[in-house]
């Protein structure tokens, strides 16, 4: 039985220099061939440039980590442009659990749902759920229906810096590590909320 109350609502070595400037209207397409090949990729999310990869690919989710200087231990999360695409990832949902995510969904809520046993260790850390959310940002809603599936997201910085808010600070930070997309940040200044859908707890 699903927990959630609107009371917990309330709540090898580069070369550092950057990809060519790509041209918006190829964007998708260089980030498909990008995310097939392992990269990692920088783009638009609600509140900064998010990093991005394949969430089933073992060795980008080690790159991605590494660019970032993640820890292993504390999982990551995974946006997605409909339920659909989340569903490879997580446990069949109740009808109850459906209900909230539908209510939440696409917005700036995060939920932990329990993993499917495909998921990546990685992505989980030490924790048998998943973070996933399907995400209102019309660029990053765009960029996971041209790509056919969802994708990591986690904020684009090095761990305990401040999240980079613009391509260009993206491309001068991570260089040829990272091909970075043009696009516009939404206007929420917090990350997503952070929900245990089981219990109801606010992680964020």
């Amino acid at each position: 039985m699903c927990g959630l109350s609107g009371h917990h609502l309330a709540t090898c070595h580069y070369v550092n220099r950057p990809f060519p400037r790509l041209p918006r209207h190829g964007q998708q397409h260089a980030a498909r061939g990008h995310l097939q090949q392992g990269g990692v990729i920088a783009y638009a999310t609600e509140s900064c440039f998010g990093l991005g990869c394949d969430p089933f690919d073992v060795r980008a989710i080690r790159r991605l980590l590494a660019i970032k200087a993640r820890p292993n231990h504390k999982g990551l999360i995974v946006i997605a442009a409909n339920l659909e695409q989340l569903r490879p990832l997580i446990r069949p949902l109740t009808p109850a659990q459906l209900a909230v995510v539908n209510r939440y969904w696409p917005g700036p809520y995060t939920f932990l749902l329990p993993a499917a046993p495909r998921v990546p260790a990685l992505l989980r850390g030490r924790h048998d759920k998943i973070a996933v959310r399907i995400t209102a940002h019309g660029e990053a809603a765009a960029l996971c229906q041209a790509l056919g599936h969802a994708i990591v997201s986690t904020s684009a910085n090095r761990a305990g810096q401040r999240s980079l808010k613009t391509a260009r600070g993206c491309r001068q930070a991570f260089g040829v590590r990272v091909l970075t997309l043009q696009g516009r940040i939404g206007k929420r200044r917090k990350p997503s909320t952070i929900i245990d859908l089981d219990t109801g707890r606010v992680l964020r």
